[in-house]
Formats: C-alpha cells, sequence, structure tokens
C-alpha cells in the first residue's frame, strides 16, 4: 500500500472506533457500592459465559477429532469480535529493564522508514536522554518519529526535553493535556494514556509494562543481588518484542490515537509495509480507550477466566479486582482450577497496594493462593492460563485500568510461549512468600483500616 493510501485509512480507522461505540453491549462502570446490577456481557462481543464456553467445548467434541486445551482457547479466542486473531508472528519475551531497553534501542538504531512511540511515563532523566538522543539521531537521518505521551505521566519531565526533540523534527501529542487551554480534542482529567507501544518501520512492536525512566537501571534477574539503596528495589517488569503481522494491528491503534488527539498531520510513510511470516505465534493486538463502550481486554480476560480448565496464574502489580473479576477468579477455584496470583510486597502506590490487600481474606478463604514478591519492585502485568493463553501488555487488574485508561495487551495462543510465560512466572514464585489465611488473619489493625480507607477509593484509584 502506498504512503497516501496509508494516511487516507485515517477517517475509515477512526470511523471503526466510532462504530464500536455502537455496541449494543451494555457499558462496565461498576458503581462504588459494589452492588451494581448485573451486567449482561453474553453478547456477541462480551465474555462468554461458563454455558457458552461449555457449549464451544462440546461442539468441538463432536467434531470427532481429540479436542486439547488449545483448540478450546483457541475456539473461545475466536468467539470475541474485535481485532483479528493473526497467525505468522515471532514473540520474544523481555524480562528485565536493561535488556528491554537494549533492545529498544537496537530496534531505533537500525529503523530507516519511521518511528512510532507512545509512553505514559517518558522521563528526562539518564535513560530518557538515551532514548531521545537515538531518536533524534535517527529524525536527522531521515526517519520520521512520531511522539504521543501522556501529560500526567511526564509531569516531572522538563518542556525543555520535549522542546529539544521537537526542534529536531519530532512531531509530538501531549495526550489529554493536564492544562485544558491547551487541549485540542476536549478535555477529560481522568483519562490517562498508559500504553508503552514502539513501533519500527511498521515491522517490529514492542509492548508491555516497561516505562521509559532510569527506575529500570538496576537489573531484576540478579536473584538474591543486593539493591542499591541510592536507587532502592529493582523494578520487575515483563515486555514484548514482535515481529509479524500483529504489528499492523498495533500500527492501527498508534494511528487512531493521534488522530483522536489532534496531532499534526503524520508525515507520509510506509505505515503498513507488506506483512510476511516471522514465525508461528498466534497473536491477538487487543487496545482499549475510555472512549469505548467496555474494555475489550477486560471482555477477553474475563472470557478467559471463564474458560480455564487447569492453571490460572496471573502476576500484577496493582490488583484491585472489581466484583465480576473477584467471582470469576473464585469461581475457578470452585471447579477445580488452580488459581495464583503474584503481587507486590511493595509499592509506589500506597493507596492502590492496600485497596488491593483488602481483597485477600476473601479470596485466600476462596482457596485463591496469593504470594508477593519482596526482592523486587513488581510492575508486572501478565496472565498465562492452561499454559497455552498467555497476555502480556499495560493493563493492571484494577478499575482504572478497565474504565479510565488506555491500555494495549498481546494475546498470544500456543504452548510453546505459554510454557516460557510459566517459567516466568515460577521464577518469580521462587522470590516470593507465600501468604496464608492463619497468617493474614493476624495482621494488625493498623493495617486494616488503611485496607478499609484505600478501598473507598479504589475507583478512582
Amino acid at each position: 500500500m502506498s504512503s497516501t493510501g496509508c494516511l487516507r485509512l485515517l477517517p475509515a480507522l477512526l470511523c471503526l472506533a466510532q462504530l464500536a461505540a455502537c455496541s449494543v453491549l451494555p457499558t462496565l462502570v461498576p458503581d462504588m457500592a459494589h452492588n451494581p446490577p448485573p451486567v449482561a456481557l453474553d453478547g456477541s462481543n462480551g465474555p462468554l459465559s461458563a454455558a457458552r464456553s461449555k457449549a464451544i467445548l462440546e461442539r468441538l467434541q463432536a467434531s470427532g477429532a481429540p479436542t486439547h486445551i488449545f483448540d478450546l482457547h483457541l475456539a473461545i479466542e475466536e468467539s470475541i469480535s474485535g481485532s483479528p486473531l493473526l497467525t505468522g508472528n515471532r514473540v520474544d519475551l523481555l524480562q528485565d529493564g536493561p535488556n528491554t531497553y537494549q533492545a529498544m534501542l537496537a530496534a531505533i538504531d537500525a529503523a530507516r522508514d519511521h518511528i512510532n512511540l507512545e509512553s505514559y511515563i517518558f522521563d528526562g532523566d539518564e535513560v530518557g536522554q538515551r532514548f531521545a538522543q537515538a531518536l533524534i539521531a535517527r529524525q536527522r537521518a531521515g526517519v520520521q518519529v512520531n511522539l504521543i505521551h501522556d501529560s500526567v505521566g511526564t509531569l516531572g519531565t522538563p518542556q525543555a526535553f520535549f522542546k529539544e526533540l521537537s526542534e529536531a523534527g519530532v512531531q509530538i501529542v501531549e495526550f489529554n493535556p493536564v492544562n485544558p487551554l491547551t487541549a485540542k480534542a476536549g478535555w477529560e482529567m481522568n483519562q490517562r494514556d498508559h500504553r508503552k507501544l514502539l513501533i519500527v518501520d511498521g515491522r517490529i512492536a514492542f509492548l508491555g509494562g516497561v516505562n521509559i525512566s532510569s527506575v529500570y537501571s538496576g537489573s531484576s534477574l540478579r536473584l538474591g543481588s543486593q539493591a542499591d539503596p541510592e536507587q532502592g528495589l529493582p523494578w520487575r517488569d515483563t515486555h514484548l518484542r514482535l515481529e509479524g503481522p500483529v504489528v499492523g494491528e498495533l500500527q492501527k491503534l498508534f494511528i487512531i490515537t493521534w488522530a483522536k488527539q489532534r496531532g499534526p498531520p503524520l508525515l507520509a510513510r510506509h505505515y503498513f509495509p507488506p506483512t510476511e511470516p516471522r514465525g508461528k505465534e498466534v497473536v491477538r493486538a487487543i487496545g482499549s480507550s475510555p472512549d469505548d463502550p467496555y474494555s475489550l481486554i477486560y471482555v477477553t480476560l474475563i472470557s478467559a477466566l471463564r474458560s480455564a480448565q487447569s492453571e490460572i496464574w496471573l502476576t500484577n502489580a496493582y490488583f484491585v479486582p472489581d466484583p465480576q473479576l473477584l467471582a470469576t477468579l473464585k469461581e475457578a477455584v470452585a471447579r477445580g482450577v488452580d488459581v495464583r496470583l503474584v503481587l507486590p510486597s511493595s509499592t509506589d502506590s500506597w493507596l492502590v497496594f492496600h485497596a488491593g490487600r483488602a481483597y485477600y481474606d476473601e479470596l485466600l478463604q476462596a482457596g485463591v493462593r496469593l504470594y508477593e514478591r519482596h526482592d523486587a519492585l513488581l510492575h508486572v502485568k501478565t496472565a498465562v492460563i492452561d499454559g497455552v493463553w498467555s497476555t502480556v501488555g499495560s493493563t493492571n487488574l484494577d478499575w482504572r485500568s478497565f474504565l479510565h485508561n488506555q491500555e494495549v495487551n498481546a494475546v498470544v495462543l500456543g504452548s510453546d510461549f505459554g510454557e516460557k510465560m510459566r517459567a516466568a512466572f515460577r521464577a518469580d514464585l521462587a522470590q516470593s512468600r507465600e501468604i496464608t489465611l492463619a497468617t493474614w488473619q493476624e495482621r494488625a489493625y493498623q493495617v486494616r483500616a488503611q485496607e478499609l480507607f484505600a478501598r473507598l477509593w479504589e475507583y478512582w484509584l
């Protein structure tokens, strides 16, 4: 497709986004009373009920061919409308800040046509300067660089930092500016762009939980190493490097956000080059936005959880479950699924930390196994279900991610990648302490008071 043709896709992409808002599904807006009316999400675009999941499995079994757990999750995923499931992708798992930055900077340095970068945090520190200088170097070499940064996420970044990028020719969009006078697309203070997405030449993409900040300078993979007292605990996070047809879907998400925020016209580049198979992974790119009637990431996760047969292993930095997610996890345990969560023991968000802990008692009584990692600041947002359904992205398991933020995740189907995810989960588990019901019920009354206070704010956290 020509560059001009790609740019002509902008109105069509925006039209698709508007059509999504016409869905018959109700908006997912829980209230603070924790007793919202049941939300009927068993429509063609909603998460599948246990009955629909069972019907799909029975249909697969009726075909006469042996039915494996992969067949079930593939059928479930295909039943959810939205972005397509795409084959022929290569997916590399990145589990450390320094390793992730090395891979990202290598891709940037090799760029020949364009670089699209979307990041919640882009600090002006040592790591931020490394990225800025790499982007400026490619811009001066004729590679067009387009940058979206969230206004709240970059509040601490000096304006001179972005001015230097802009003066070099980098096109910049500040997502939902804190100052309403500078907003070009309406103003909603509570809506934030929490995505971490890098696309190079329309052929390579990175996504996950890693922001651009020196907090990731210390390695979280050197298990047992002592934290630098000046740096504090090393940050533990997960990112993906992707090649193949799925990169085009991620490119669409970037372009739609750019257009909605009324960024300057994108200069003609080969944003959608011809795609070729780069691997064997089956991947779906999923974006969510508070402008949508519901979060497709939430819908997809709930469907996968309801369909789990043996394992649900979740690792998440900010865990404040809404009533439906809480019930789904408890129901999974009741039907014999091994449900485990690795969560942080310390955090950069006091309120979120204690709001999530307020649910420990209920989860432990239901049989969910909870672990807290102690030797690193956990910032991971991943899940692996039955060893064949995996997701990595920017989405936390809290109300903010599902209701107020722009997020992006990739779902990867297959046992090969699933085993890598299971290995990563077990590695985190080895560095974590299990929270038992007996010990948790002995916690101090001061801790209980903190949980009650934090839970009052969970909708807005």
